[in-house]
């Protein structure tokens, strides 16, 4: 069953990657790895999957998604099935059901109610019946399980189902049903309790079917009995309605969204990654108006675009955008490093709201000297970029007195010493957050000038076979990137190459300094595909 239900999620993703139905054939090929397989052998190895799952449909000779009504039903014509089940214990897999009891909401309003005792099969726990009321002899001439909810779905319909922490009743429900007849419950199912904690936030804390009772003032009480809950449960759901159209919700589908556990909803979007690659590259998330809400790069673009929809928490700017994507476009490159140079870029020109703790130019700040003081300033220089503006203020109190940071550093650790001896903690204190912004700073700059003395090529593999991206870095910045053929044929672009480094002017800028950076973490971390030579012809041509 387990392989079934995998295999109906990536034929899911398949039908979206090709942005329609496709052929029993192709699904057989890619999920099974058959080269030629003949239809009607396509068709039957797939008829388990397909039937199997309710979010696909045969559409004559080829897959497809089955149609989703909800998607054009308005709340206000919606017709819901909201029940509830009594059961034996809390195990879906070792107890089972005793009640059902359900009501059919139609535009807004009660019409209709089901209700059944059902025969366990079992001695009713003298818990249940304490709690709920339902005696042994209540159940001895009930309809068995598999006849009880039989007559459950035939009331139901093609209606979308609804129960108070969904998650308990489904979990009862399909294990009956998978028993009858393998498949899952095919209905979509609205949580109140999911839907409840979206539209009452700071409204309420609690959401216990009893509460929520109370806080809309239903007329039926909830009393661990299956349809005095479900006429409960029906009432709160109609009220929850009347909230979310008041937060813009339109139809069935809109309601559905929002009464998803962020799992399930975070589920809903893996297909926006189906046929993603399994290269180095970036990513862009998109919202309904196409605005980029995110920008991130990867090595394996499949894996980390998955990862998004694993379930795990983000930090909470990209929890926002994951919230409100709607598309995702991917660029595939050659290599990491040039995933990661590009992603900043992108970052520089579209300022994504979600990517707020990248760097930014206008943020940059240096160390410099005007007089007998030491500034902070916006001004490139030597002495900087540095990251942080407080934390800079601070190394320039450090150097109060001082003409450079070496002497400046040894003063103030003298200067720690005899504090903490003396115990006069608090200016300690102060010595040692100065001291610490200090010793971040010298290391800062210590590195760039490293940097910008350099002169190197860096040769990282091309998306074009037979190519290397080659990028020449002098000056204090990437002076050049050329798509380099292998052989003899690549002397002109590395000739190209050498002579923008020649012409190319020092730089200072803090855009320049972040490319830099990016640079270093693969000098000292070089990959085994990365190739890292000086700036002579030969040298570059022989890697």
């Amino acid at each position: 069953m387990q392989l079934a239900f995998d295999a109906a999620d990536r034929l899911v993703e398949i039908v979206h990657a090709r942005r329609g139905a496709v052929s029993a054939e192709e699904a057989v090929r890619v999920l099974f790895a058959l080269d030629r397989a003949p239809a009607e052998l396509a068709r039957s190895l797939l008829a388990d999957v397909v039937d199997g799952d309710a979010r696909l449909a045969w559409l004559g000779p080829r897959v497809g998604l089955a149609g989703d009504a909800t998607r054009e039903t308005l709340i206000e014509d919606a017709e819901i099935v909201v029940f509830d089940l009594e059961t034996t214990g809390l195990s879906a897999r070792r107890d089972r059901m005793c009640e059902i009891g359900a009501v059919r909401v139609r535009r807004l309003e009660i019409a209709d109610t089901f209700e059944t005792y059902v025969n366990p099969g079992t001695l009713l726990p003298p818990a249940i019946e304490r709690l709920t009321g339902i005696r042994e002899t209540d159940l001895r001439r009930a309809p068995r399980p598999e006849s009880a909810v039989r007559r459950f779905l035939a009331f139901a319909g093609d209606a979308p189902l609804a129960a108070h922490n969904a998650r308990f009743d489904v979990g009862f429900l399909d294990h009956e049903v998978e028993r009858l007849s393998g498949r899952r419950v095919a209905a979509p199912v609205l949580d109140t309790v999911w839907l409840a904690r979206r539209l009452l936030v700071r409204r309420s804390e609690r959401f216990s079917l009893p509460w929520l009772a109370h806080f809309f003032g239903t007329a039926t009480a909830p009393c661990h009995r299956a349809l005095p809950d479900a006429l409960a449960t029906a009432e709160v759901l109609i009220a929850l309605l009347g909230l979310a159209q008041e937060r813009g919700a339109r139809t069935l589908a809109d309601v559905l969204e929002l009464a998803a556990p962020r799992e399930r909803r975070l589920h809903a979007k893996r297909p926006l990654v189906a046929g993603a690659p399994t290269t180095p590259g970036v990513y862009l998330f998109r919202d309904r108006n196409s605005t980029v809400l995110y920008v991130g790069k990867a090595r394996d673009l499949r894996a980390r675009l998955r990862s998004y929809f694993s379930g795990s928490r983000q930090r909470p700017a990209v929890e926002a955008a994951l919230g409100a994507l709607h598309r995702i476009e991917w660029r595939e490159l050659g290599s990491e490093l040039e995933a990661e140079l590009e992603e900043l870029r992108l970052i520089r020109e579209l300022r994504p709201p979600a990517n707020a703790r990248a760097s930014r130019p206008e943020r940059a700040c240096y160390l410099a000297r005007r007089g007998e003081r030491w500034v902070v300033t916006s001004t490139p220089g030597r002495l900087g970029p540095l990251p942080s503006k407080h934390r800079a203020r601070l190394a320039a109190r450090a150097l109060e007195g001082f003409d450079d940071l070496p002497a400046a550093l040894a003063a103030v650790r003298a200067r720690l010493r005899r504090l903490a001896g003396d115990q006069r903690f608090e200016d300690a204190a102060r010595q040692r957050d100065r001291l610490a912004a200090l010793e971040d700073a010298a290391a800062r700059i210590e590195q760039l000038e490293r940097l910008r003395a350099a002169r190197l090529c860096l040769l990282a593999p091309a998306r074009e076979p037979g190519f290397r991206r080659a990028l020449f870095v002098a000056g204090g910045r990437i002076a050049a990137t050329r798509t380099v053929p292998d052989g003899p044929a690549g002397r002109l672009e590395v000739d190209a190459g050498l002579a923008e480094c020649a012409r190319v002017e020092p730089s200072l800028s803090p855009e320049d300094a972040a490319d830099l950076l990016i640079v270093d973490g693969f000098l000292r971390r070089p990959g085994p595909e990365l190739r890292i030579v000086s700036l002579g012809a030969s040298e570059i041509l022989a890697a």
